[in-house]
C-alpha cells in the first residue's frame, strides 16, 4: 500500500549547455525527496526494513577491503573475481560502511549472457535471500502497471499543480480500493476493473431499455 508521496515540480529555469536551450528543473533532486519521506514514514511510526538490497552498474568503483579503501585502491565491479551463489563484504566509493555484493548470471531472451550485480547493505544474508528479496520489486513493477491501466494514472487532462496532486492522489485511492477489493475477493486488479465495466455497461443498458422500451426490444 502507498503509504506516501511527492511530486516532482519543475520550478526552476536553467541553461542547459549542451542543448544551448533553457529548460526547467525541480530543485530538490529525487534522492532527497525520498530521503524526506522515509524521515517522515520515521516520524509517523511506521514499521520497516532500513536496509538497501539494488542493483549497481559494472563501472562503480568499489575496494575489498577496508585497507584496500582507506589506501584508495578501487576497481570496477566488473572487475572483481566473484564466485557463483556466494557474497562478498565490499566498499563502494562514497559509501562509509561495508556493503554485501553478489554477482548473477542468466540467459537473456536471445540466448545471450546476462549480468546482474546486487549489493545489499545488511551483512547478515546470504546469496539465496539477497537474491529472492529482490525478486520482489516486481511488487513495485505491478503497483506502478496498475497505477496506469486501472485507475487512469496517465490519463489526466489537467494541467495546474493543483489539479494534477488531486488527480493523481485520486489515482492513489483508487489503488488503494481496488487492493482492499483484491484481499476480500481473491482477484487481481485487472479482473476487478473488467467486473465494474461489465456490470455498468448491463447498468446503463436495462435503463436505456426502461426508459424507451420499445425502440431497444425492437
Amino acid at each position: 500500500m502507498p503509504i506516501g508521496f511527492e511530486l516532482v515540480a519543475k520550478t526552476e529555469e536553467y541553461f542547459d549547455k549542451k542543448s544551448k536551450k533553457m529548460k526547467r528543473r525541480s530543485p530538490t533532486s529525487k534522492n532527497e525527496m525520498a530521503r524526506q519521506m522515509i524521515a517522515q514514514a520515521v516520524r509517523n511510526g511506521v514499521i520497516f526494513s532500513k536496509d538497501v538490497i539494488c542493483p549497481i552498474k559494472s563501472n562503480r568503483k568499489a575496494a575489498v577491503s577496508l585497507e584496500d579503501k582507506q589506501r584508495g585502491h578501487w576497481q570496477t565491479v566488473s572487475t572483481l573475481e566473484i564466485k557463483a551463489d556466494t557474497v562478498q563484504e565490499i566498499y563502494l566509493e562514497g559509501v562509509e560502511f561495508p556493503l554485501l555484493l553478489v554477482k548473477q548470471v542468466f540467459k537473456n531472451e536471445d540466448g545471450s549472457d546476462g549480468v546482474l550485480y546486487l549489493i545489499s547493505s545488511n551483512t547478515t544474508l546470504d546469496f539465496d535471500q539477497i537474491t529472492t528479496i529482490y525478486q520482489r520489486r516486481w511488487i513495485s513493477g505491478s503497483y506502478h502497471r496498475s497505477l496506469k491501466q486501472n485507475v487512469s494514472l496517465e490519463k489526466s487532462t489537467t494541467r495546474t499543480e493543483t489539479t494534477q496532486t488531486n488527480h493523481f492522489f485520486a489515482a492513489l485511492c483508487g489503488y488503494i480500493k481496488l487492493e482492499m477489493l483484491k484481499e476480500e475477493n481473491g482477484t487481481n486488479h485487472f479482473a476487478l476493473k473488467t467486473k465494474l465495466y461489465v456490470n455498468a455497461l448491463q447498468t446503463a443498458y436495462q435503463t436505456l431499455r426502461e426508459m424507451n422500451p420499445v425502440h431497444l426490444s425492437a
